[in-house]
């Protein structure tokens, strides 16, 4: 997995390209960010398919808070980032959130 954060010197914006390596999609056909930043929308964040078989998406999101997300794969899978600045449980008790901190 792998966040970059690209931080803006004349707005309080930072963005965030998001990637799921192939190993990890692991023939996915679709991928979504989802959390706080979208309001938790499977839909609102795609990911774009790239050739190699990974996937990634870039948002704007403000800096000098957190976010918690997951990826959605195919519809039904979730992941976390290994590479998310934290982890947090989830209100259902059985998962836990990856957090990004800006």
């Amino acid at each position: 997995m792998g966040i970059q954060k690209k931080f803006l010197k004349r707005k309080p914006i930072c963005k965030v390209t998001f990637k799921i390596p192939k190993a990890v999609a692991n023939a996915s056909q679709s991928a979504h960010v989802v959390g706080e930043f979208n309001g938790w929308s499977i839909s609102a964040t795609p990911m774009k398919k790239l050739k190699n078989g990974a996937f990634k998406a870039t948002v704007d999101l403000k800096i000098g808070r957190s976010y918690q997300f997951r990826y959605l794969l195919d519809k039904y899978n979730w992941e976390n980032d290994p590479e998310a600045d934290g982890l947090l449980p989830t209100p259902f008790g059985d998962s836990r959130n990856s957090v990004i901190r800006l």
